[in-house]
């Protein structure tokens, strides 16, 4: 029998080294294939529209708006809009529930400030839609987005369901969902507890967003840069994260790169948890607050996981940046291996953000 454990154990190292080697040599061709600033071959080009053809006014004031709900205004837009549609949203708490259907691409909503335009609901992922199911975490979300190009400026997105206990089933409450490609927030907040942003397909760009949050509030299968944002936990459980990331092979071209951000709040957290098989999550320039757990990413509960997952740092600082806790299976990057994080060229940015984002 002894003989027989030491085979096994011989074989299962051996695919064990096998199985790095594919992922180390993955990551590397990725990295060449970056370096020579092609775009991401599995997505289409972007052919982003930046000329406003119509203008639209909210506001909670009839008389200083063309309406007096964003949900109506969205309405308005033609079924299947081709050019960049403005939406003005004056100051206020807007409390509805709101979303934007895949064919009205290129629309641009701008607020009064992040701090005076809100957009809140309170939807839970086990509360009872209209059809009699439940909304699950995807169908809780306050505002989704389904339809490309889409731009948002100096809004609040917020989910004002109370944050759960430890252990809780069916709390998720997403303020902000995201499903698709080449959409922009800038200088906008997310504001919730267990899930807060869906950023779930597409490639998306974070410019100057406050993003708060308890367990995996930043979570899904996006490929998103996160530039000059702040991550703050108000995490009370045992250990919460900020964030899931769900690509699930190599094929994937997915990850969250977070660029000279701040993480702060209370509670234990991980920087990551392994959502997908093959999560993919860096941080660069980041200040981490002592609130972020010394081993840092967890490996959802899945020791497989650990040979294919991708969690690094490059150059980052405060008490929980140190990375002499951290797991063993996560990365403190070389120049070389982070350069493909630390410009927008991850998302393809310069080929379809406007101008003022580079």
């Amino acid at each position: 029998m002894a003989a027989k454990a030491n085979s096994s154990s011989l074989v299962i190292s051996n695919k064990s080294k096998n199985e790095l080697v594919t992922v180390e040599k993955a990551y590397i061709n990725w990295v060449k294939m970056h370096a020579s600033l092609k775009p991401h071959p599995v997505f289409k080009k972007a052919n982003n529209k930046f000329k406003t053809c119509l203008t639209i006014k909210v506001s909670k004031n009839p008389k200083l708006g063309d309406f007096v709900t964003v949900q109506k205004a969205i309405n308005a837009v033609p079924a299947t809009n081709l050019c960049r549609v403005v939406i003005f949203i004056g100051a206020g708490t807007y409390r509805e529930k709101v979303e934007i259907p895949k064919t009205k691409a290129y629309m641009t909503l701008v607020g009064a400030g992040a701090d005076n335009t809100v957009i809140e609901w309170d939807d839970t992922a086990d509360r009872m839609g209209q059809s009699g199911r439940q909304l699950g975490t995807y169908g809780s979300a306050t505002f989704a987005v389904n339809s490309p190009y889409f731009i948002a400026k100096n809004i609040t997105f917020k989910n004002n369901a109370p944050s759960p206990p430890s252990g809780a089933l069916g709390k998720q409450a997403v303020a902000l969902r995201i499903s698709a490609d080449t959409a922009a927030f800038i200088g906008c907040k997310f504001v919730g507890a267990q899930d807060t942003l869906y950023d779930h397909l597409g490639r998306h760009y974070f410019n100057n967003c406050y993003i708060e949050g308890s367990v995996d509030f930043i979570f899904g299968n996006g490929l998103s840069y996160y530039k000059d944002c702040h991550l703050h936990a108000i995490s009370n459980n045992s250990y919460g994260a900020l964030t899931a990331q769900k690509r699930e092979s190599l094929l994937q071209e997915t990850g969250f790169s977070f660029v000279n951000c701040k993480v702060t709040g209370s509670g234990a957290l991980y920087l990551g948890r392994a959502w997908g098989t093959f999560s993919r999550v860096v941080f660069s320039y980041t200040f981490m607050d002592k609130i972020i757990t010394p081993r840092g990413w967890y490996d959802w509960g899945d020791k497989n996981r650990e040979m294919t997952v991708f969690f690094g740092q490059y150059k980052c600082s405060g008490p929980g940046a140190d990375f002499g806790g951290r797991v063993s299976w996560s990365r403190e990057l070389t120049l070389e291996e982070a350069k493909p994080f630390i410009s927008i060229d991850f998302i393809d940015g310069y080929r379809w953000l406007p101008h003022f984002s580079w």
